[in-house]
Parts: structure tokens; sequence; C-alpha cells
């Protein structure tokens, strides 16, 4: 009798986010994220759960409705209900903007995520020293 092996379990991708250093004054752009597909359904719990901790509970996530995937008005995450909210102005159509009760509003900036690893780092760097 022979064993079979099991194939390891998928890890998963690393997220592709960086952030703006935390200061006292507002930024236009508080970081970038480079997801990997425009589902928001299976990018977004992946980008809320690397957020610092001191951003607070995300309780809405407001995207470009052009831009992404369909997805219902609400999703759970990490057993907390987030607000899902589609706008189509051109101004939103590279970003993401999350908003937490008490915390604050951040703004990153969508590498589409077919961009060349090429093209990406510099928009991401440029992002997170807030000339995005």
């Amino acid at each position: 009798m022979t064993t079979a092996l099991q194939p390891p379990l998928p890890s998963h991708p690393l997220l592709r986010l960086r952030l703006a250093p935390r200061g006292g004054l507002p930024r236009p752009i508080d970081g970038a994220w480079w997801p990997r597909s425009y589902d928001l359904l299976a990018e977004l719990p992946q980008l809320l759960a690397g957020l610092p901790r001191a951003w607070g509970h995300i309780t809405s996530v407001t995207v470009n409705g052009a831009t992404w995937t369909a997805a219902p008005g609400r999703m759970l995450v990490a057993n907390q209900v987030v607000r899902l909210r589609r706008t189509r102005t051109a101004a939103t159509t590279h970003t993401v903007v999350l908003l937490a009760p008490g915390q604050g509003r951040w703004d990153l900036l969508v590498v589409p995520p077919d961009t060349t690893e090429e093209a990406a780092e510099p928009l991401m760097a440029a992002a997170a020293e807030g000339h995005a």
C-alpha cells in the first residue's frame, strides 16, 4: 500500500499595500493598494485584515461601481458587517474609501490588478509618500 501525499495548502498571497506614514496633516491619498483582481468579495477581506489596528473597525467601503465587479450592499468580514457603497464619479475611478466611525477616513489609490510590478512599484511608492 502506498500513501498519497497531500499537496500543501495554498498560502494566502501577500497583501500588496503601502501606507503613508501617519502625520498631523491630512493628505489626499493615504497609501496604495494593488489587488489581484477586481472581485471585491475576494479582495476586501485581505485588505481589511492587513490595515493597522489604529484605524479601527472599517464599517464602510466605497469603490467605483464601473471598475469593480458587482457586490452586495453589505458583506461579513471577520464576523463584522461592512457596508459596500458604489459610486461612478471620475474622482473615484482609482481609489477606495475606507470609513471607521470615530477613527477617520482613509483614501487608498487602487493600482489596477493587471499592472506590471515595474509599473506598480513607483505608483505605490508615490502614494505612500503623498505624491499620488
